[in-house]
């Protein structure tokens, strides 16, 4: 006789699993089980409350060391590249002055004066001198390129002012056409050059000011561990009808002390770089434009001369010049916050250059001449010599003001990131060992 077929039950599916859902298998289920049974009692909770104590002391300790850390080299990087952008500045001043120097010594004729002729000697050796420091600290190819073409270029400036010295000597006529050429050079080739590299500069300084102010947004991370913290004791306290844990105290402290430092030296460091920002480095940039301008407006008054009743193109730009550095130092008032000299003394060399003109469009150019390169002491020249003087000292002071606060606003924020991590570790271990006290009330 035939036995009848067997049949097999097909598996039966989890009730606790919803129909379709895959199956999570033993293994898994038994690690969720056991995990939520743990977390059902009261140890299991308190292992829970310590780790979340522990997470947020340590939260504090890293997001603090971060946002001081980074707010710290923010603030270097901003110190070093304002230091260059005043020393792109002062070479092209230095540049500038030596062009003015050799241009008014071209008027006297013959062999000039030996003040002039050291005058000249020490901007371009100045200007040589600063090119390899720049080329040093230099960020990226291109700028280092660029200060390499200025170099060259230089070089090539000085000769083409030795030709036309030379010739003047001799009364050759073609003298001026060298001295034309050299400062072509100088202004085709060169400033235009250093102006790039100085734009570039300044839109890293501009850039690395913001990054200050981007290591704020790691104090809410700082807020959330204080929060965290708060939240186990309040937990603790009601769960325990204790109020006072001695290691949860003793982190909480902690964390307040070293977020109220974090928090104290990042705002104050995005503070003194803002105030920095509007204040000594915008009046040290200002200022140092202004020279620039004006050391530049006395070469063209001397072309003005050179080219004897031909020279309205350099007159024209002259004017525009010293309209242009008037402008840059009344900007430089209001950053630095005080009336400076260098504005009234500007104003005083522009009264004397007006009475060389006088004198030259009165057809007394000889006498304008002689007005142009005189060293008296109420002179054109111990005008603009006064002038320049003091806005170097301006330059000299606001740039160093400018590097000062940087510098200690780095620090600063270092010593706190520091101080937060020191803490922030040592309020993990505090509130372990506070947690512990209570998990072994249980053991």
């Amino acid at each position: 006789m035939t036995a009848p077929p067997t049949t097999t039950s097909p598996p039966q599916a989890d009730p606790g699993t919803p129909a379709g859902a895959p199956d999570e298998g033993p293994a898994r289920r038994s690690v969720r089980d056991r995990l939520a049974a743990e977390l059902a009692t009261t140890p299991g909770r308190l292992a829970l409350a310590t780790a979340v104590a522990v997470v947020a002391c340590l939260l504090l300790a890293i997001t603090g060391f971060l946002a001081g850390n980074s707010q710290s080299a923010a603030l270097r990087d901003a110190q070093r590249d304002a230091a260059q952008l005043v020393g792109t500045q002062e070479l092209r001043n230095d540049l500038v002055s030596a062009d003015a120097t050799a241009t008014n010594s071209f008027l006297v004729g013959g062999l000039e004066p030996a003040e002039a002729r050291e005058a000249y000697e020490a901007s371009v050796s100045e200007a040589a001198q600063s090119l390899p420091a720049l080329a040093a600290t230099a960020q990226g190819a291109a700028e280092t390129d660029d200060l390499a073409t200025v170099s060259d270029s230089v070089q090539r400036y000085a000769g083409l002012v030795e030709s036309a010295r030379a010739n003047n000597r001799q009364g050759f006529p073609v003298g001026a056409a060298y001295l034309d050429q050299a400062s072509s050079a100088l202004r085709d080739e060169v400033l235009p050059t250093l102006d790039d590299v100085a734009v570039s500069t300044s839109q890293r300084v501009d850039s690395d000011l913001t990054s200050v102010s981007l290591s704020q947004a790691l104090l809410l991370f700082v807020l959330l561990g204080l929060v965290a913290l708060a939240a186990v004791q309040l937990w603790l306290a009601r769960r325990t009808h204790r109020r006072l844990n001695m290691g949860l105290a003793a982190a909480t402290v902690a964390l307040l002390v070293g977020g109220i430092v974090a928090t104290a030296a990042v705002l104050g460091g995005n503070g003194v770089a803002r105030s920095v920002a509007s204040g000594p480095y915008a009046a040290t940039v200002a200022t140092s434009q202004a020279l620039s301008l004006a050391t530049d407006a006395k070469s063209m008054e001397s072309f003005t001369l050179i080219k004897r009743g031909s020279g309205a193109e350099f007159e024209d730009s002259y004017q525009t010049s010293v309209t242009q550095a008037r402008d840059l130092l009344n900007e430089a008032d209001d950053a630095a916050g005080t009336r400076n000299d260098p504005l009234s003394l500007l104003d005083a060399w522009d009264e004397k250059h007006a009475e060389i003109r006088a004198l030259d469009d009165d057809g007394q150019w000889d006498d304008a001449v002689a007005a142009a390169t005189s060293t008296a002491d109420d002179s054109a020249g111990a005008a603009f010599t006064a002038f320049s003087d003091a806005a170097h000292a301006d330059v000299q002071t606001t740039s160093t003001q400018a590097v000062d606060r940087l510098a200690s606003a780095a620090t600063t924020a270092q010593i706190a990131a520091w101080v937060a991590l020191v803490l922030g570790v040592a309020g993990a271990v505090a509130a372990a060992a506070g947690m512990n006290v209570r998990l072994k009330e249980y053991r």
